[in-house]
């Protein structure tokens, strides 16, 4: 897994980067592993936007990934490695022993081949098998985290991302997040081990406004560049900032303002990821 440059041909063209695809080894999906993926173009129920700066894109299907990894003690195979429209991590198609088939997310060292095997007793800790993190040993580096028991991962599964096994403590572990936050989880959660895979997505650049476009992104007007009566920033003769920080074209702020309002989860936070912060315990 790589970086690949392009010939500056064209002024777009001299910086733009993108994956060389060089760990995928399957070009076509699972056919039973797909899902339509229906686009809303920004928009509800309505017809009006809700969502601001999205629309079009190119078209595509959802992959159906198993972040349960409920499949306890069946041994699986690593049939190939494939690339995800969806997400920015790889995805691997695993063949299991009794002829089932799915989708996980692949680790980077994750081959072709290999075997894993989620249970809920104390495995190897190769990457790919998937145990509660009560079996999982100290400083072990994990991903696809559960927060409810059951439910699935919903924590570090992006490109590249891990985290680590810190401390267990009672019914609780400690992880330390890709943000540097440390968190207690429940300790019968599940999570898979290892780092995921596609390490250099965060360095690739995306060269021209098109690409954005085929990503379903559409263009974002600067607020200064607007009318008073369009923008909270608008107006002015020449460049301003306004004199007060960003905000929506509805007067909300838009950077620095906390949205976290959870009570509830307020004192799993061990470390916050903001330094200088109070604990989320006191």
């Amino acid at each position: 897994m790589g970086i690949r440059n392009f010939k500056p041909t064209s002024p777009a063209r001299r910086h733009m980067t993108a994956s060389d695809f060089s760990e995928v080894t399957k070009g076509e999906p699972e056919k039973s592993l797909l899902a339509p993926l229906k686009r809303t173009g920004g928009r509800g129920t309505r017809g009006n936007i809700t969502t601001r700066h999205k629309g079009g894109g190119h078209r595509r299907r959802y992959r159906l990934i198993d972040f349960k990894r409920r499949k306890f003690d069946v041994p699986g195979r690593v049939a190939a490695i494939e690339y995800d429209p969806n997400r920015s991590c790889r995805i691997a198609l695993i063949h299991y022993a009794d002829g089932e088939k799915a989708y996980i997310l692949a680790p980077g060292a994750l081959k072709v081949g290999e075997t894993i095997m989620a249970s809920e007793k104390a495995i190897d800790p190769v990457p790919g098998n998937a145990m509660p993190m009560s079996a999982i040993p100290l400083g072990t580096i994990i991903h696809n985290i559960e927060l409810k028991p059951g439910k699935g991962g919903q924590m570090v599964r992006s490109a590249g991302n891990s985290a680590q096994l810190m401390a267990k403590e009672g019914k609780y572990v400690t992880v330390r997040l890709p943000s540097t936050e440390m968190r207690r989880v429940l300790a019968t959660c599940m999570a898979t081990v290892g780092q995921l895979g596609n390490e250099q997505h965060e360095n690739m650049v995306i060269g021209k406004a098109g690409r954005s476009r085929w990503m379903g992104i559409r263009p974002a007007v600067r607020g200064s560049a607007m009318n008073p009566v369009d923008h909270p920033q608008g107006g002015g003769e020449g460049r301003s900032k306004g004199g007060k920080p960003p905000r929506t074209p509805w007067g909300k702020m838009a950077r620095g303002l906390r949205t976290r309002k959870n009570k509830q989860t307020q004192k799993l936070i061990v470390a916050p990821r903001r330094r200088g912060k109070q604990s989320g315990r006191s």
